[in-house]
């Protein structure tokens, strides 16, 4: 039997809370929010929200973003950066590293396949 399961992806009921590791923290107090809408076989997918500040990432594996809503700056260990906002879509590689900067509260969906 297949799950036929028809869902609209918009943040529904109370969001999982977290903060980056205060050893990966930059700058700022980051509190992220998410909304898990999918997690099945190594895929995983919802709506993802933080509060301005900037963290240390390291990506074991492929996420695809959208922005929804507000400014953030990925930069990359050698320095290069990317500013992204509302309508820009982008894919973190695994291996990619350095850093996310939120300038204005920034609210994304994504897809991870790990």
């Amino acid at each position: 039997m297949t799950d036929t399961t028809l869902f609209f992806v918009t943040p529904d009921g109370e969001p999982e809370i977290t903060r980056p590791d205060a050893a990966k923290v930059v700058s700022g107090d980051p509190v992220h929010r998410t909304w898990n809408l999918e997690e099945r076989d190594g895929l995983y997918c919802g709506i993802w929200e933080s509060t301005p500040g900037s963290w240390q990432i390291s990506y074991d594996e492929w996420e695809y973003c959208r922005i929804l809503e507000g400014v953030s700056v990925i930069s990359q260990e050698d320095g290069e950066a990317v500013t992204v906002r509302a309508g820009d879509s982008f894919v973190l590689r695994p291996g990619f590293k350095g850093t996310w900067e939120v300038i204005e509260t920034t609210r994304k969906d994504y897809v991870i396949r790990l």
